[in-house]
C-alpha cells in the first residue's frame, strides 16, 4: 500500500484577521442559537474502511486521512496511530478554544504551541491483563503561550478553555457510546 501524504497549506492569518474571524463566528453562532436553540446541536459524521494490515482510511466531510499502527503493533507505519490522532485532536481543539476565548476575554495571545504525552498500558489491548484500562491512564499537556499578558491572565484563559474545550471534555469525562455490529 502506498500513501501519498500531502499536508494542507494553512493560509497565514494576521492577529487582526484572526480576531475578526473569531468575533464574526462567535457573533453569528450567538445569533443563530438565540434564534433557535436547536441549531446548537451538531452531529459529526465520519466513516472509515480497513486497508492494508491494520490501517484505516477515514473520510470526514471532504477530508480524507489514513490511520495506521507502527510495525510493532502489526501496522505498516504509513500514518499516525489512533491514539496519536486522539492526542492530535486534543491539541488542535485546545488551540482553537484558546484562540476563541482569548478573543472573547480580550487576552492577547501572540503564539501558542502544545505538546501532549499519553501513557497507555498495552496489556489490556493484547488480553494479557484484564484489570488495567485499555486507554490512556494519564495525559499531560504542555501549553506554551507567548504574549504581553500577565501569568494571571493566561491562567484565567486556561480556566475558560478547560471549561469549554469539547475534546478535553471527551478525555476528562465518560461519554455514552452505542455500538451496533451487523454483517455486511
Amino acid at each position: 500500500m502506498t500513501l501519498l501524504e500531502t499536508i494542507a497549506d494553512i493560509p497565514a492569518a494576521s492577529a487582526e484577521e484572526r480576531a475578526e474571524r473569531l468575533s464574526a463566528a462567535g457573533s453569528a453562532w450567538g445569533e443563530r442559537i438565540a434564534a433557535d436553540t436547536a441549531s446548537a446541536q451538531l452531529t459529526y459524521r465520519v466513516r472509515g474502511v480497513g486497508e492494508g494490515s491494520v490501517a484505516s482510511r477515514i473520510t470526514a466531510g471532504r477530508h480524507e486521512f489514513v490511520v495506521d499502527e507502527p510495525a510493532a503493533l502489526a501496522g505498516d507505519d504509513v500514518a499516525a496511530s489512533p491514539v496519536e490522532y486522539a492526542l492530535g485532536a486534543l491539541i488542535s481543539c485546545q488551540i482553537v478554544v484558546y484562540r476563541l476565548y482569548a478573543q472573547a476575554l480580550g487576552i492577547r495571545v501572540d503564539d501558542i504551541s502544545i505538546a501532549a504525552e499519553g501513557d497507555l498500558d498495552a496489556r489490556k489491548l493484547f488480553g494479557i491483563e484484564e484489570s488495567v484500562r485499555p486507554g490512556f491512564g494519564a495525559v499531560r499537556l504542555d501549553i506554551r503561550i507567548s504574549g504581553p499578558e500577565t501569568e494571571e491572565r493566561y491562567q484565567e484563559l486556561r480556566a475558560a478553555v478547560d471549561e469549554h474545550c469539547p475534546v478535553l471534555d471527551l478525555f476528562a469525562n465518560a461519554t455514552p457510546v452505542s455500538v451496533s455490529v451487523a454483517k455486511a
